[in-house]
């Protein structure tokens, strides 16, 4: 990553017709604006199929599209679909269902149907089971739950329903090729987010239950977590079954590059979540409420990265190494050669910590303002200790820094980033846009309420100083180069 900058915007917040952003022209004119300014990047988070309380990170599948990033503005365009008229509050779903139903299948719908033969079987019949029943795979007919091969069979003769999910797929993988052929024409990138651990009820736990701690049953024996800290006494239970990496190991990891070879296909650069996990991660029982009760167990290190690489070649991948982390996890990112983050909002009050530029020393790195998980800036400065805005004022020489326009706060701290050594600088779109605490992605803990619900509002772009923002991008070096 050369000196650059970008935008943190999920597809799902851009505006629109339907109930979330999609693939179609609102993201057009995204990367157009994204061009016209001069950023050099687009970080999404995982395009994958949200599962429980909608989060992106708890996918039904680690490979297939999220059918609510489908656009059907681009199926009317191909003639799958009529115009709507003005007013027309008809579901995406219903106008996906209408698009198949006028849907001819040809060499390239074949093509892409044998060419995901590693997956998308499982994952049409897992959603097909799973609307019939959601309550979870293991709950299923015995039959259905264990895969016996005559059970699956009557279900793969409901072609129908099959060639639907298909169809939906395709049309997926489509259209977010075509987005990333028009963000290549002007100069952008695509940055996307593999989460280390894939929620147990999906396709993948399902399909490969022999590549997780698992019982007879199919449910976990241990899951996934962080350990108590100072930000909870309990530590974080998040459940995720846990890989055993033994059995990975013996096939050279084959599901894991199977998973980054079809992201390839969706990203420019991969940022692998929870990278700390890689070197060692937080096994706790599967019987235990809380993660006070777990142990330390080693991942599969650089192996794993070695075999990405003898496979297919040099990745360019970046490592969310946020949190915990040890010389060890310092050590290994260093050794497989990514980049990691840094986020200025850890920064206050302590002038050693790593995420003060000042402390970035080398530049292989991406500093954000924040991430996803992170409230917005102004929403972050408004619950600040008096003791921190004290040394963020001191930090940057400002010392009236937000006593009378909360948003000098968030203008100050993108300035920051760009200011920096790191190579790449990654600023949310609801702090260019200058928002506060409501317009928050994620709380991280909280299942109920608004997490990834926010949406950009369709004047959004034009809120903000296109030309100050590209001045900014001159002065600290972070434009294009010109193409020679």
């Amino acid at each position: 990553m050369a000196r650059s900058a970008g935008v943190l915007l999920h597809i799902t917040s851009l505006p629109g017709p339907f109930d979330s952003g999609d693939l179609g022209p609102s993201a057009d004119r995204f990367l157009d604006w994204l061009a016209e300014v001069g950023f050099s990047w687009w970080q999404v988070l995982p395009l994958n199929p949200p599962g429980y309380g909608g989060s992106p990170y708890q996918a039904w599948s680690a490979f297939a599209g999220n059918p609510e990033l489908v656009s059907p503005e681009l199926l009317e365009e191909e003639g799958l679909l009529e115009r709507r008229p003005p007013g027309d509050r008809t579901t995406r779903s219903e106008l996906l269902r209408r698009a198949f139903r006028n849907f001819e299948p040809d060499e390239e719908y074949d093509r892409f149907v044998e060419g995901g033969e590693e997956w998308l079987d499982d994952a049409v019949l897992f959603r097909v089971l799973h609307d019939r029943n959601p309550t979870g795979w293991t709950t299923w007919d015995p039959h259905l739950r264990d895969r016996d091969r005559q059970a699956l069979q009557r279900v793969r003769e409901e072609e129908e329903e099959l060639a639907y999910h298909r169809f939906v797929q395709y049309q997926f993988f489509r259209q977010i090729e075509r987005l990333r052929k028009r963000a290549r024409e002007r100069g952008i990138g695509l940055i996307g987010d593999i989460p280390i651990f894939v929620a147990h009820d999906s396709a993948d736990v399902w399909a490969h239950r022999d590549l997780y701690e698992l019982d007879e049953s199919g449910a976990p024996t241990s899951v996934a977590g962080v350990p108590p800290d100072y930000f909870s006494p309990t530590g974080q239970r998040w459940g995720n079954p846990l890989y055993r990496w033994d059995v990975m190991r013996e096939d050279r990891y084959r599901w894991w590059v199977e998973r980054i070879r079809t992201a390839l296909r969706l990203y420019d650069a991969i940022r692998l979540d929870h990278f700390r996990g890689f070197e060692s991660y937080w096994k706790i029982p599967a019987t235990e409420p809380d993660a006070v009760q777990g142990l330390w167990a080693s991942g599969p290190r650089e192996d794993l990265f070695d075999s990405l690489v003898e496979q297919l070649g040099p990745l360019p991948l970046l490592a969310e190494d946020l949190g915990d982390i040890t010389p060890e996890v310092d050590e290994l990112r260093r050794r497989v050669g990514l980049p990691g983050m840094a986020v200025l909002q850890f920064g206050p009050s302590d002038p050693m910590s790593p995420h003060l530029p000042h402390n970035f020393g080398d530049s292989s790195r991406v500093v954000y303002t924040g991430t996803h998980d992170n409230d917005t800036t102004i929403g972050w400065w408004r619950a600040l200790s008096k003791e921190d805005r004290a040394f963020l004022r001191s930090y940057l020489g400002q010392p009236k820094l937000g006593a009378r326009r909360v948003a000098d706060v968030a203008v100050a701290m993108r300035r920051m980033a760009f200011r920096s050594t790191a190579e790449g600088a990654i600023i949310p779109m609801q702090d260019l846009l200058l928002l506060g605490s409501e317009s928050r992605m994620n709380r991280p803990g909280r299942l109920t309420g608004k997490n990834w619900s926010w949406r950009m509002e369709p004047d959004g772009l034009d809120r903000v100083d296109g030309k100050g923002l590209r001045e900014e991008l001159r002065v600290t070096a972070r434009l294009p180069k010109p193409r020679p």
